[in-house]
């Protein structure tokens, strides 16, 4: 079957989900087809999902109609409709429409909310994707240098579940050297990082690629199937930022001063962060991760107005670079 059969089907299946079901009048006018295709659609239909009910209405149509639990694993929105959504919002506050934008920002919620967990994170950087595409978002300031052979090469990788061969450079090689690893997912960042299994090692150990290190890209034939009980957005938990190494994970304690307390009550350093309001102004904040190199990267932006209280390493790698005269917090 090809994409467009596949994306045709799937939106007949939907329609057929709701109350009424579907007639092959309706298919016909959604595919833009002749009767006897639409026939054939309900054919294809009935194979995909057995549990499918022809019944006859009041006018004496024939209707197929689906259970709404057969088709909910695809019912997660495209990013083109968070994206439409989401310009829809900016429009409505944008022309002072304030009740309706919150009402439609509820929905924008409820939507999300609903999204499985392990497919949040890949549509909402799609949506971001989409919006920079359109011209309504953009990410500014220096980052590496892309490759987009090797950028579409690992896309490709992933969405397929492909090995993959890979020329990389790490930073104790002398030279790049060709591995063969099975891609998990990218870790995005100040650096990006691709997640992968060493296929040569053989044991299982998950393994961070910087990619600005990869210069070029093999898709292998060999398919995979990751791990039952991997979830990206609970490994990248793990960093602070987009590196991740399980065995430097450790409590990290950060105090902002009393006149940075607001700035700071406004950022999410880290999704399971704690948060604690001291009696004397300051903020307290906790969690638990690893890249202390990164964390130094985002503690000079705060010049004095933070202080280290764990770990002992990292305190001691910022405290003589605190800085009084920044005009401005991040």
């Amino acid at each position: 079957m090809s994409y467009g059969n596949a994306t045709k089907l799937l939106r007949v299946a939907t329609k057929a989900a709701g109350r009424m079901g579907v007639t092959l009048g309706e298919i016909a006018e959604m595919c833009e087809c002749d009767r006897r295709t639409a026939q054939r659609i309900t054919v294809a239909l009935t194979d995909l999902f057995p549990e499918t009910e022809r019944w006859t209405d009041e006018e004496n149509r024939p209707r197929w109609r689906l259970p709404t639990t057969s088709i909910v694993a695809f019912l997660s929105p495209a990013p083109e409709e968070l994206a439409v959504l989401a310009r829809a919002i900016d429009k409505l506050e944008h022309d002072g429409a304030g009740n309706e934008a919150r009402t439609l920002r509820g929905l924008e919620e409820k939507v999300l909310a609903n999204i499985p967990r392990g497919s949040r994170a890949r549509i909402e950087v799609d949506e971001e994707a989409l919006l920079q595409a359109l011209g309504l978002a953009r990410r500014p300031g220096p980052r590496p240098m892309p490759d987009r052979d090797v950028d579409e090469a690992l896309a490709t990788a992933l969405k397929s579940r492909r090995h993959i061969r890979m020329l990389y450079s790490s930073w104790g090689d002398a030279e790049p050297r060709w591995r063969e690893v099975a891609p998990y997912g990218l870790l995005l960042g100040t650096r990006r990082y691709l997640v992968a299994k060493d296929i040569q090692r053989g044991d299982g150990v998950l393994r961070h690629y910087r990619v600005e290190g990869i210069f070029e890209v093999e898709i292998l034939a060999d398919s995979f199937e990751p791990d039952p009980g991997f979830d990206l957005g609970t490994h990248a938990k793990a960093g602070f930022s987009s590196y991740v190494n399980l065995a430097e994970v450790e409590t990290v304690v950060w105090r902002f001063a009393a006149d940075a307390a607001d700035r700071a009550r406004r950022f999410v350093f880290h999704p399971d962060q704690d948060m604690v309001e001291n009696e004397d102004g300051t903020v307290t904040v906790t969690f638990s991760a690893c890249g202390l190199y990164e964390m130094c990267w985002h503690l000079y932006s705060w010049g004095d107005k933070v202080e280290v209280l764990e770990p002992t390493s990292l305190r001691t790698m910022v405290e003589g670079h605190r800085r009084s005269d920044f005009k401005a917090l991040p």
